[in-house]
């Protein structure tokens, strides 16, 4: 027996020809200028207005993420603007393909991690003490945890964790990552910064943001960033010092006979 071919849909947009409709509310007359471009994203990828402390948790995130200084997506974004001036969306879409497993992406890794304590049935301290020494045993990067640059703690991570107590949000998924900072200290012998993708992984579990959607909304807020550099290249030029750095900094080996 043939299967009915089921019609393709979508809920997201439909537009007539005096109305744009955006998960089925008018966007004339109930969105622009009654809601902000936070409850406008949530509304978009969730389909439901925020909560006030969800939208806190969300303008938190945007806030804390959207600038990084001179890391590889903003080098790669004033590179390639230096290149082709004419396109900036080129520019910010070659910094956000940074956006993975060392950088941004840790975020949808360290959410995962947490989930994993939380759901452990030994409880939150033997499972944080459990990853912790497999995470070890196995040599591989513990996700949101070390940073190059703020020791001995992430001052980011203090004032989210505060933020936490604040909107009365610092549950299971708060607790699990502080109760994993303990334990990967007593496993790996030393303080291990708790750098900011881990207490912005709890947090956004904490009000029920699936892991998988994680880096996107970090996408979303690392583009107003890269944008601020491609301003700053603009009147302020650093892609060719930068590059001229890049030649100094490396020599040239010439190639050993096989």
């Amino acid at each position: 027996m043939q299967k009915t071919k089921t019609a393709p849909t979508s809920s997201l947009c439909r537009f007539n020809e005096s109305s744009i409709f955006i998960r089925d509310r008018d966007l004339c007359e109930e969105l622009i200028g009654k809601v902000n471009f936070t409850q406008m994203i949530f509304f978009d990828i969730l389909g439901r207005m925020p909560s006030r402390t969800e939208e806190a948790v969300i303008n938190a995130m945007m806030v804390t993420l959207m600038e990084h200084g001179l890391a590889p997506s903003a080098i790669a974004t004033r590179l390639v603007y230096s290149s082709a001036p004419e396109a900036l969306q080129g520019a910010v879409a070659a910094g956000l393909l940074g956006a993975g497993s060392v950088m941004l992406g840790t975020l949808e890794q360290a959410a995962e991690l947490l989930e994993k304590i939380v759901q452990d049935p030994e409880g939150i301290q033997s499972a944080a003490e459990k990853q912790a020494r497999w995470y070890r045993e196995n040599r591989l990067p513990l996700p949101g945890f070390g940073h190059p640059d703020h020791k001995p703690d992430d001052p980011r991570t203090t004032r989210l964790f505060a933020l936490a107590e604040e909107l009365d949000i610092s549950g299971r998924y708060v607790q699990s990552c502080k109760s994993l900072s303990v334990a990967v200290d007593e496993v790996y012998g030393k303080h291990i910064t708790v750098n900011a993708s881990a207490s912005m992984a709890a947090l956004l579990c904490e009000i029920g943001i699936p892991k998988e959607l994680m880096r996107g909304f970090a996408v979303i807020c690392r583009s107003a960033g890269l944008v601020a550099h491609v301003c700053e290249e603009m009147n302020n030029p650093l892609a060719w010092t930068i590059s001229q750095a890049a030649e100094d900094a490396v020599s040239y080996r010439p190639n050993e006979p096989a």
